[in-house]
This record gives structure tokens, C-alpha cells and sequence, in this order.
């Protein structure tokens, strides 16, 4: 799917509110602050997941009215499966654990929000100073791939599949930034669960220009994290992730690769990577910036 109106920078980007109302709550503030409307905000999916809030976030991201690009959660619930489709080893520590939080969600979501899940996109695609994007869930032909950035053979090959330049993902929970060759594969993380780094913060991503580049950044939010653990806690379905929403550590390091898990505590630093803008038509928008006019 395209994104056919114009987008004129910055643009939003954000992975997996996961059930956690005030963590998209908050992302929704910060939003307001930075002025960025919901024509120019996306979620990469996973909308529902883990916490304790699962039909009111869905009716918290619908009344927002950003783009949504469907996760595995989306996919599974709209079709009424039996499980999340998130690509766990059946004998891991994390496809036990989903097996209560996606019970707990399945029976909270209702028969409307299911029908919306369905109409959903795959990707969403578009062009910003002159650089051509791609935005999915996991991998480019995978919904439930997972994709780290010490992967770079894998974020090699999904590139050369992607048909755009810069890929934007979810998914895989963490946020990172990584170049190979003229490409660029970003991951702004997730604002339902912290990033494994030891710290309660959640995580979003910026698109924008800036002079004469493009600009991509990934970026912390804090939010009252102690009230989404203490719902969860209450909800009873998810202690461990309760857990994790206060201490900032994953309850299980099964799907991480090597890098990722000796990483486990260590602060996460927020990190920009500025592109040359390339040859594109400008428009002058209201705010005296520019508008991208190529949007495939």
C-alpha cells in the first residue's frame, strides 16, 4: 500500500504499544509537542501484545488516527487463531509466556477491532527527499522475521528484497540505526516494552530534513511506567512483563543473537543518521519547509 497524500516532514515512526495505554498515551503528548500530526505518524504494528490494556489501546491508536502497518498480532486476531504468530522456538521461555498474554488479549478485543485489524496493510511505501521507504512489521516477506542490528548479512539480504532504500521495521523490540552500502535498515524500537538496556524508557523514531539531509533518529520517552506495571500486575496474565516494564530487562533472552544479549542492561544511546538529500521536487509548505511530491 501507498501512501498517496503528501508528507511533509517530520514524520513519526513507532513500533509496538503492546496493550501499554499510557506508553502510546505518552507517544500521543509528545506528538502534540513536537507538532507533528497524524497523517505523519506510523506504528510499525503489534498494537496488541503483552500489558494490560488491549481493546483500549487499540481504541486509543484508532481514535488517533495514524497509520498502522499490520503485526503478526494484528494478522492472528483478525483471523481468531489460537496463538500470536510471533515466531518463537516452541520449547523458548517466550512462547510459553505467550501463551497467557495473547489468551488475555484474544478475550479482551472485540469482534470490531478484529474487523479493523483485517483491513490493516502489509507495508506502507513513500519517497522523502529524493529516498525511497519502505515500512513492515518484521522481514520484507515475513511478517514475524526478527531482525537485529548485528544481523547485517540478513539486513543485507531483506534490503535487497525490500525495492526501497531505507526500510523501516518492528518487530524485533529494539531500536537501532544500520548503513550497509546506500542503504539503511531502521528499527525505532518499540513504546509498549523497554529496550532489554536496563532503564524503564521506550523508544520512538524521527524522520525529517534538516538543512540540506535527511535526517533519521531514534529516541527514549519515559512515561509513568510504574502505573502500566501496576496494571498489568493487577490484570494477572503477565507478572513478568510487569517486572520488565519497572527494570527495563526482558524476561527471556531467546531470540536475541549473541551481540543483543551481552548487551542486556547496558543503556541504549539515542542515535542520528543524517543522509544527503537527493534530487526531489519542492514544494514550500505552510511552515515554510518542504513537501515530497514523489510518492510512488
Amino acid at each position: 500500500m501507498h501512501l498517496r497524500q503528501p508528507i511533509r516532514a517530520p514524520l513519526l515512526v513507532f513500533g509496538g504499544p503492546y496493550s501499554n495505554l499510557r506508553a502510546l498515551t505518552a507517544l500521543y503528548a509528545r506528538a502534540v509537542v513536537l507538532g507533528i500530526d497524524a497523517a505523519h505518524t506510523i506504528c510499525t504494528g503489534d498494537v496488541v501484545a503483552y500489558c494490560a490494556e488491549p481493546q483500549e489501546t487499540v481504541a486509543a491508536i484508532r481514535a488517533w488516527g495514524c497509520h498502522v502497518v499490520a503485526g503478526n498480532c494484528e494478522e492472528q486476531l483478525a483471523a481468531g487463531a489460537d496463538d500470536c504468530g510471533c515466531g518463537f522456538a516452541q520449547d523458548s521461555a517466550c512462547n510459553k509466556l505467550a501463551k497467557h498474554w495473547y489468551a488475555f488479549a484474544r478475550q479482551r478485543i472485540s469482534d470490531d477491532s478484529r474487523r479493523w485489524m483485517a483491513t490493516l496493510p502489509k507495508f506502507l511505501t513513500f519517497s522523502m527527499a529524493g529516498w525511497t521507504f519502505r515500512v513492515i512489521h518484521g522481514g520484507v516477506d515475513c511478517t514475524n522475521r526478527f531482525i537485529f542490528g548485528s544481523e547485517r548479512t540478513l539486513i543485507a539480504e531483506e534490503l535487497q528484497k525490500a525495492d526501497a532504500e531505507i526500510v523501516i521495521a518492528g518487530h524485533a523490540g529494539l531500536p537501532f540505526i544500520e548503513k550497509i552500502g546506500e542503504r539503511v535498515w531502521c528499527n525505532p524500537g518499540v513504546i509498549g516494552m523497554p529496550a532489554n538496556d536496563g532503564t524503564p524508557d521506550v523508544w520512538y523514531g524521527l524522520i525529517g530534513i534538516h538543512d540540506s539531509d535527511l535526517v533519521v533518529s531514534i529516541h527514549r520517552l519515559a512515561y509513568d511506567h510504574h502505573a502500566a506495571a501496576a496494571a498489568t500486575k493487577d490484570a494477572g496474565h503477565a507478572n513478568v512483563y510487569a517486572e520488565t516494564l519497572i527494570l527495563g530487562l526482558w524476561p527471556s533472552l531467546d531470540v536475541l543473537p549473541q551481540r543483543e544479549r551481552a548487551a542486556t542492561g547496558q543503556a541504549i544511546a539515542e542515535h542520528t543518521m543524517r543522509l544527503p538529500m537527493r534530487a526531489v521536487e519542492r514544494q514550500a509548505g505552510p511552515d515554510g519547509g518542504f513537501t515530497t511530491a514523489s510518492l510512488g
